[in-house]
């Protein structure tokens, strides 16, 4: 790719500043969030939200726990500005949500955002400007005085009108294409417009540093912001905020460095929507903190409803590999995977189930509102008898002996190959009814009658149904199994050695189903598994031989 000789680093190096914030090892509480899902996000849908959606929209996000969420643009269009105001005369703004609006440092532009915020509580009234060098030189074409100045002209005006409305209202200010500005001088411009604003410790202001293009590698952005959070006017007054697009695919990355560097607060989306490739995933970061075990306090216990909601009025879709949230993400198709996950499982049970440390699973799914069974053990070609295993013992209690797992597994394995598909549960579950549990052909058993003799031989009769005819056949033996095995070896055409034998209850009380499984050797030294289901264990456990016996005869 020889056209890489056109490009060139846009980004700047500040001067040497502390970086012992690098030591660390992550966030230890979690940030000020703030959603800009229904104006940064919602401007980039190719077909933005209705009115009634981006109110449901915003229902979600209070649910979830944001407390400052960005409402809109409102001078930008008539919905933008007509959901303020339904959000304000249909009471929709808790007390302890802050609604932020967004505003062009432009007088009229301003003005009309404060009409929009008429009888709103509490609001963030974001003012922003570009700085960087590129759009300077070739957009605004103004010198950095002149950038400066607007910047100033902005705050003072939001200044003037918060004041005139009597109003308690915050400001942020943000030096947008920061990440394309030197340091230096975004560090100037943010500290006029904090000499103008005067945050005391009762009102802060917000200086937001956005990366509106990523330009750099993620601890590039961090010493950015560590240089900026250091060299600040009014430090202690001032909530330094962060708002991370995805161009180089780090938005997560500079948004959790970010945090190290020195940051309070992060903008972003669900999911991580936003212009080109998008904002910074606040669900990703957030989740990445619980993992560590550091409360994000937002709730996404109820993932699977958000990603519904979200994909219904974004008309986006969430990838199915997209962290915590996708729908594969969970998902163990390798047999070794499986193996280990259900393994770990016991472990936890067995040793320190109020600790998560089972292989290939960063979170316990349930954590998530995602199942075990449908979410983490799925089965296709490339599965292996762990997994099988496990959604059958979890799922439906059939808790087959290790080696008839290994049998089943592999069965199943040959199933899902051939058909080029995944195997969900209850097609697993069907499979092992038809294939293994009270297989009845081509013999099958009608009845059997045993007592115990003084000796402590069972004997008795066994009556199958062989050729469509019935047939009595004496039984003779030390137990109830050996003796049916005895009487079919010696009135069928069938041999076999080494009968292995398992059995458990499927559920507990008076009308409870037993399963039995066996397993038995065939001439040519393979093992046939059978299975027996009943409400009584002996005819299960017959039920089982015969299975086996039947699976020998036609599984050739």
């Amino acid at each position: 790719m020889e056209a890489h000789t056109k490009y060139q680093k846009g980004y700047y190096l500040p001067p040497v500043c502390d970086l012992s914030w690098a030591k660390k090892e992550y966030p230890d509480h979690a940030p000020t969030w703030c959603s800009v899902d229904l104006r940064d996000g919602n401007q980039s849908l190719i077909i933005p939200m209705s009115l009634e959606e981006k109110i449901e929209f915003y229902k979600m996000l209070v649910k979830i726990g944001f407390k400052e969420i960005e409402v809109g643009f409102p001078a930008a269009s008539d919905t933008e500005y007509e959901f303020l105001r339904r959000l304000v005369e249909d009471d929709l703004i808790p007390d302890d949500v802050t609604v932020q609006v967004l505003t062009q440092a432009r007088p009229h532009i301003i003005q009309k955002t404060f009409e929009a915020l008429a009888g709103v509580k509490n609001a963030i009234v974001h003012v922003y400007n570009s700085t960087s060098v590129a759009q300077r030189e070739q957009v605004f074409r103004m010198t950095k005085e002149e950038i400066r100045q607007i910047a100033v002209e902005g705050a003072k005006l939001l200044k003037e009108l918060t004041e005139a409305a009597g109003a308690g209202y915050r400001f942020e200010y943000s030096p947008e294409s920061f990440t394309g500005t030197e340091p230096e001088y975004a560090l100037e411009v943010c500290n006029a417009v904090l000499d103008v604003w005067r945050p005391t410790a009762e009102r802060k202001a917000i200086i937001n540093i956005p990366v509106t293009v990523e330009m750099s590698m993620p601890h590039v952005y961090a010493m950015q912001v560590a240089y900026i959070s250091q060299n600040l006017n009014y430090r202690d007054n001032v909530v330094l905020s962060l708002h991370p697009h995805n161009d180089r695919g780090c938005g997560v990355a500079d948004s959790e460095m970010g945090l190290l560097a020195g940051a309070d607060r992060i903008e972003g989306t669900l999911f991580g929507n936003g212009e080109r490739t998008g904002n910074a995933d606040i669900v990703t970061i957030a989740m990445n903190m619980f993992s560590l075990g550091v409360d994000p306090r937002l709730d996404f216990t109820q993932m699977p409803g958000l990603v519904d909601l979200y994909e219904r009025v974004t008309r986006m879709r969430v990838p199915d590999r997209q962290p915590y949230a996708g729908n594969l993400v969970f998902a163990a198709f390798s047999g070794s995977h499986q193996d280990a996950i259900a393994k770990g499982m016991k472990w936890r049970e067995e040793k320190d189930p109020s600790r998560w440390t089972v292989p290939y699973l960063p979170i316990d799914p349930q954590d998530v509102g995602r199942e075990y069974e449908a979410d983490v053990i799925r089965i296709n070609s490339q599965s292996g008898k762990g997994g099988v295993g496990f959604i059958m013992e979890q799922k439906y209690g059939i808790a087959m002996p290790k080696n008839m797992r290994e049998d089943f597994g592999y069965f199943i394995k040959g199933v899902s190959d051939h058909q080029h598909k995944e195997l969900l549960p209850d097609e697993i579950y069907r499979i092992f009814k038809e294939e293994y549990v009270n297989v009845d052909a081509p013999y099958k058993l009608v009845d059997f009658l045993l007592k115990q003799e003084a000796d402590g031989l069972r004997v008795g009769e066994v009556t199958m149904l062989v050729d469509g005819r019935e047939a009595t056949y004496a039984a003779r033996g030390n137990g109830r199994l050996d003796a049916i095995s005895n009487a079919l070896q010696e009135n069928l055409p069938v041999t076999y050695t080494d009968l292995t034998y398992s059995e458990h209850a499927l559920e507990i009380g008076q009308a409870s189903r037993a399963m039995a499984y066996i397993g038995i050797t065939a001439p040519d030294g393979r093992t046939v598994w059978g299975a027996g289901m009943d409400t009584d264990i002996i005819t299960a456990s017959v039920m089982a031989l015969v299975s086996a016996i039947n699976r020998m005869t036609t599984k050739q």
